[in-house]
């Protein structure tokens, strides 16, 4: 098998735990470059315990995952999840530059701009994020997406991100999911709504204990 066939991420038998209670079990998975993944399952079966085992925010105690056949990830994957990370007392054009600085991205004033015209925040970079709406303060935190390449992140984890999004946004969202992929990155995210995008289903359901 080449490095070009080997998927991006793999889950063998993996066990998915709140604690030391567990949700799943046996959870198998292969995603290669291009892949974008729907997670779904009823609510309780560990989807964002999962992401953040992914993420390497909680421990994996049974099962293996691994990078291209490695145990651990060269290369740290962007995590969107509910809990934003966006400090009230900056401003957003310096709450995205932080964002952006984790993945050793430097963003220029003009690559701040594009990324805000893109999530529709133009002309908010001077404005603290106090004083934006929840879904305003969510769309800094997908403003890096447009900025973020396989290069620098191949695996993208996404927990509900079309959560308070207009019907629009979602479409600039989904658009830019399949040029991420295209361009070879994965892609494994959950979301209540369909993924029309979507070219993988993993129903943590059928792996409920």
């Amino acid at each position: 098998m080449t490095v070009l066939d080997t998927p991006l991420l793999a889950l063998e038998e993996l066990t998915v735990q709140r604690g030391e209670i567990p949700l799943c079990e046996g959870v198998t998975l292969q995603l290669s470059a291009g892949s974008i993944c729907h997670l779904i399952g009823a609510n309780g079966t560990g989807k964002t315990t999962l992401l953040m085992q992914l993420a390497g925010l909680l421990p994996v105690l049974s099962g293996e995952v691994t990078y291209q056949r490695q145990s651990c990830l060269p290369i740290q994957p962007l995590y969107v999840s509910h809990q934003l990370g966006i400090h009230p007392n900056l401003t957003v054009a310096q709450n995205l530059t932080f964002l952006l600085n984790l993945y050793g991205i430097t963003p220029s004033a003009a690559d701040i701009d594009d990324a805000l015209t893109w999530v529709g925040l133009q002309g908010f970079e001077t404005i603290s994020s106090s004083h934006l709406s929840a879904g305003q303060t969510r769309r800094i935190t997908l403003a890096r997406l447009y900025l973020l390449t396989p290069d620098v992140t191949p695996l993208w984890l996404l927990d509900e991100p079309f959560t308070a999004l207009d019907v629009d946004m979602v479409a600039r969202m989904e658009e830019r999911l399949c040029e991420f992929a295209q361009a070879g990155g994965s892609i494994l995210m959950t979301s209540h709504q369909a993924v029309g995008v979507a070219n993988q289903v993993l129903d943590l359901s059928d792996y409920m204990v």
